[in-house]
């Protein structure tokens, strides 16, 4: 299979640029910058991907890839401080911009590279740089330029070197997406033959495989991720493999009773339903820093599958529904670490059976989506909303307590059923509540109160890489928030979260 490797040197859109390259029907791989350059030749990719980042070249810690990758005869695309290292490594000048550019700006190019292909000679571009090329090094010549930034495109023929000092990955830049085809087609001859249709076949072909007549228990949530997981693997082992949900107390309103109704009745699947609830609340006693909650969960969850799969007899693997987008902000092989995914970062050093699957670890979330419809699972459940594994314990914001649960749960249901009712489910891509622990003084019946607020967030996304808050109507936001502060007790004040990722998450947790 052709592959992209993407080069990670802490930036800030490298999810979006494997994005970029994956609709174009080409696999890609993010991997730190400072992967052994005989790692990437394994990999025989076909072209590498350098992203942007916060540092300068120049400074003696700035992130810096082997030098003997300009000698494997790949083709190379720097974007932002990628073309910075780009020209730094090959004897170039790099220095601190007199004037630094940040925003849409005007770029002009020369359409007769390659790179630039059928793109008009303006487009206007996201610039965010504070240093800048000053000399391109030997054998490079100029394809792009604005107004303060005299190299903002370059190129070696040569050795199919190309940078660029803008980032066609975003949807601010026009023919973003047509600059990264070019770079894949026009100079690293990719065929694009990889598309999602044929992933679904892949993996159980390969866990068929893998597994044989062995068993295995996967960690079901009900939720999108793990039962495509569950799917994929119910395919290559049939009966061999059982489902086991844990209700960890951590749920939403009715969730535990919808999870066991799909999956008794429309599955065919060996289907075990723990509760452990009282098990994992005495855990979380106390413990209000978001890490220690999820490294708990993650924990405890591995532990609760050990004890079940040994009461099924010999059980060597556990399936889990872990995502491409898991790992990335776990920090495990990629970048810096945002959070710790309970089934990534959180996972205990120990664990108890032969091997842990992932079916689809390398998948974003659409992606993992477009594998459900493939396999057939009915649309109610491959759109369900997402929630994370560690649950309401990381939308409860400091200590968990039973009371605080049962406030977000109500609080939760109401918003979630007054976006249904007014048909926004179908374009937002993720909405809950959040318990904050902050108490502030209300008026109710006359008398004071000094209560807790809930905060509201919803988003739109396709990736759930990045996502922009979502524009509810005031009278919808109206509507939910009268209801909250009437029907559920303690809370005295609700507000709506207008903050993008990044520079937020979508969890607050």
């Amino acid at each position: 299979m052709e592959e992209i490797i993407i080069l990670d040197f802490y930036g800030q859109y490298n999810q979006l640029i494997a994005r970029r390259v994956r609709e174009c029907n080409v696999f890609c791989e993010i991997l730190p910058f400072n992967t052994p350059v005989e790692k990437i030749k394994e990999k025989n990719p076909k072209g590498i991907i350098f992203t942007g980042g916060p540092a300068s070249v120049y400074l003696e810690n700035s992130p810096k890839c082997d030098e003997k990758i300009f000698e494997l005869g790949i083709p190379i695309l720097g974007i932002c401080y990628g073309m910075q290292l780009m020209t730094y490594m090959l004897k170039g000048e790099v220095k601190r911009a007199y004037k630094r550019e940040f925003g849409e700006v005007d770029v002009n190019i020369d359409n007769r590279s390659l790179l630039f292909n059928g793109l008009e000679n303006v487009n206007k571009c996201l610039m965010s740089h504070m240093d800048y090329v000053e000399n391109l090094p030997n054998g490079f010549e100029k394809i792009g330029w604005t107004s303060d930034c005299k190299f903002a495109g370059m190129q070696d023929i040569k050795n199919n070197f190309y940078g660029i000092q803008f980032h066609p990955e975003v949807n601010h830049t026009n023919n973003g997406i047509k600059i990264i085809r070019n770079f894949l087609y026009n100079i690293c001859n990719c065929s694009g033959t990889w598309k999602m249709n044929s992933f679904g076949d892949e993996q159980i072909s390969a866990i068929r495989q893998k597994i044989g007549d062995g068993k295995a228990v996967c960690a079901l949530s009900g939720g999108v991720d793990s039962s495509v997981a569950a799917a994929i693997i119910n395919k290559a082992i049939g009966k061999n493999l059982t489902c086991i949900f844990v209700d960890h107390g951590l749920l939403r309103k009715n969730e535990a009773e919808e999870v066991e109704e799909i999956f008794t009745k429309q599955f065919d699947v060996n289907f075990i339903k723990i509760d452990a609830k009282e098990r994992f609340l005495n855990k979380l006693s106390g413990v209000d820093n978001p890490e220690e909650k999820r490294k708990i969960i993650g924990e405890e969850f591995i532990r609760v599958f050990e004890e079940e799969g040994k009461k099924l007899g010999k059980i060597d693997y556990l399936v889990q529904g872990t995502i491409y987008p898991d790992v990335i902000e776990s920090g495990v092989g990629v970048g810096a670490k945002i959070k710790s995914h309970h089934n990534v970062g959180g996972l205990p050093e120990y664990v108890d059976f032969k091997e842990i699957i992932e079916p689809l670890r390398n998948l974003f979330k659409d992606e993992v989506r477009k594998v459900g419809e493939e396999l057939g699972l009915p649309k109610s459940l491959v759109y369900r909303q997402p929630f994370p594994g560690p649950g309401l314990a990381i939308r409860v914001i400091g200590d968990i307590t039973e009371k605080k649960l049962e406030i977000l749960r109500e609080a939760d249901f109401i918003f979630r059923e007054e976006i249904a009712n007014t048909k926004l489910d179908k374009e937002l891509n993720q909405y809950f509540a959040v318990l904050t622990n902050l108490k502030s003084v209300g008026v109710m019946g006359d008398e004071r109160t000094y209560d807790y607020t809930i905060a509201l967030r919803a988003v739109t996304t396709s990736d759930f890489m990045t996502a922009t808050w979502s524009k509810i109507p005031y009278d919808v936001l109206e509507k939910v928030s009268t209801r909250i502060v009437n029907e559920v007790s303690h809370v005295n004040r609700v507000v709506y979260d207008i903050t993008s990722k990044p520079p937020a998450t979508i969890e607050w947790e």
